[in-house]
């Protein structure tokens, strides 16, 4: 689809003269209204009952301007007559009714309402001059006589102060009144009426005079709303607001668009570069409260979500710091590696999360020397606990009434000591196993584990396990022990599920027997236990691994 062609200067003619029609209308309604609400304050109603009469032939001028400078309704040839005299009657009302408050304000010595007097009176003869020099035949030229492919009339209802219809007043009210606000025109006495205006309702306020000014503010300021008049010399609104929202600094920062303009091509400009919201000039004060209001509540639930999420992330930042503290002391209770008389080698790779594998052995005398690798279900801080705690009753061998030597004894009584009820329904897999080295023969006992392997010099691998449910599943199991005769130069490898029970890339599951022939080779060539886990992670295609990999290899 082609994009639509911009509209053609000549086309901006009317537009650009309602906006300059407007602006000291602006100024007009603005000062009358803080005037009128100061005198209502004082109960004088006299006062107040002409700046009403100032107000109402104000808002009757943006009416008709509204209402008469429309592309195809306004006919040069007959109507600038006619135009001019409906505008200065109301007008010259204005100048009148001020001028007679000014005196009144000398007479009775209320000499604060004065310079606002004197704002209106001047913003009303500017308005008298824009009449004077543009509404004249042959002023506008024949551009008048085309019509604009994109304006399209409106209702005076739909612009000035008639914006304000369906606002609740109650809502407007409602509205919690702080914040930072910075106010952007051109025009010194718009940025006086509005910046005046917010800080009687409560707002903190800045101000500046054009666009270079405003970037520089909200560089370097922090700012709760910017209000942006759009027709400005040098660097207009719509250019800072541009710069604005590609500025990753100040992108978030609402911007509401004020202009005396009132042709929709504005509104959907301003909205899709970025704004919040678009209010035209004379702008009515409920409204504008209400729109101020509506963008602050706005950027303070952002404010909060971004507060919430940086919140989240130190958590998270601060939670993995514990986990890894965690897993390096679950590191640290892995036993030394020995070499003589029983010569020990082990792996263990963690997994990305804190996980429920560990590993033991020791000499329980002269004679015996105990091994066992346990397996907690799931991941995190439960499972690492309950391993580190059944790991301490092991190395400590304090279970009540229990034959270290005797492996079935001991599943029992950690079946006892561990009920899953107890231990936020969490259970364990064991493998344990004691070494005879007068008799040359180990006896073991597995629940739920994986079985070891044996590899005897020049013989097949032997896979040692017993029948046996979890740990902690039921209370009063019984576990059986079985015995295997070991040669000497044998190599027993003990290991949990998630050094085998891999995924391959095409999704497929590396199988215990494949795990067997891989140890089975590393025992012919005498490798180091590196070669199984690089094998692991070639087979899985990566090099993390899902579960917790544990490896001990004990060579008689």
């Amino acid at each position: 689809m082609s994009e639509k062609p911009a509209i053609p200067p000549q086309y901006d003619v009317l537009a650009q003269l309602r906006h300059e029609l407007r602006t000291p209308l602006n100024q007009i309604i603005g000062y009358s209204e803080m005037l009128e609400e100061d005198a209502s304050s004082q109960s004088r109603d006299s006062f107040s009952s002409d700046l009403r009469k100032i107000l109402m032939a104000a808002r009757g001028l943006t009416e008709q301007i509204n209402e008469t400078l429309q592309h195809g309704r306004f006919d040069p040839d007959s109507d600038f007559s006619k135009l001019r005299h409906d505008l200065r009657t109301p007008l010259n009302q204005i100048i009148g009714y001020s001028e007679m408050l000014e005196e009144e304000s000398v007479d009775q010595n209320t000499p604060e309402f004065i310079p606002d007097l004197v704002k209106i009176q001047k913003a009303a003869r500017a308005l008298n001059e824009v009449i004077n020099e543009n509404l004249v035949p042959g002023k506008l030229g024949i551009f008048l006589s085309i019509p604009s492919p994109y304006e399209k009339p409106k209702p005076a209802s739909t612009a000035g102060i008639a914006s304000d219809v369906g606002v609740e007043p109650s809502k407007a009210e409602s509205v919690a009144v702080h914040g930072h606000l910075l106010v952007v025109d051109d025009n010194e006495n718009n940025r006086d009426m509005l910046s005046r205006r917010l800080l009687k309702t409560g707002y903190t306020v800045e101000v500046a005079g054009d666009g270079e000014e405003a970037l520089a503010k909200v560089k370097s300021n922090s700012f709760d709303l910017v209000l942006l008049d759009i027709m400005m010399p040098g660097l207009d609104g719509y250019a800072v607001l541009t710069r604005m929202k590609t500025d990753a600094a100040l992108r978030h920062i609402p911007v509401i668009m004020i202009s005396a303009l009132g042709e929709i091509e504005s509104v959907v400009r301003c909205i899709e570069t970025g704004a919040e919201d678009y209010l035209p000039k004379p702008f009515n004060p409920t409204l504008l409260k209400a729109r101020i209001g509506a963008c602050l509540e706005k950027k303070q639930l952002r404010d909060q979500e971004q507060k919430t999420y940086q919140a989240l992330v130190e958590s998270q930042k601060h939670l993995a710091a514990e986990l890894s503290e965690a897993a390096e002391y679950v590191r640290s209770l892995l036993p030394p590696k020995l070499e003589s008389p029983i010569k020990t080698d082990w792996r263990f790779v963690p997994s990305t999360q804190l996980g429920g594998d560990s590993f033991g052995y020791h000499w329980l005398d002269s004679d015996r020397f105990a091994m066992y690798l346990l397996d907690v279900c799931g991941h995190g801080v439960g499972a690492a606990l309950l391993s580190i705690s059944a790991m301490n009753v092991l190395r400590s061998q304090s279970l009540p009434a229990t034959d270290f030597g005797n492996p079935s004894e001991v599943l029992g009584g950690l079946n006892e000591a561990f009920q899953m009820e107890n231990q936020n329904n969490m259970y364990f897999t064991i493998w344990y196993g004691v070494y005879s080295k007068s008799q040359k023969k180990i006896c073991f006992s597995s629940g739920g584990h994986p079985p070891s392997v044996l590899l005897p010099p020049g013989q097949p691998p032997q896979q040692l396990r017993t029948q046996g449910m979890v740990i902690g599943s039921l209370s009063g199991l019984k576990f059986k022990s079985s015995e295997a005769h070991v040669p000497a130069g044998s190599k027993l490898f003990i290991f949990s599920d998630g050094s085998y029970e891999l995924t391959r890339p095409d999704g497929s599951m590396v199988q215990l027997e494949t795990f067997v022939e891989i140890l089975s080779n590393l025992g012919k060539r005498s490798g180091s236990l590196d070669e199984v886990i690089t094998t692991g992670r070639e087979l899985q295609g990566k090099d993390n691994f899902d579960d917790d990999y544990s490896l001990v290899q004990i060579q008689f």
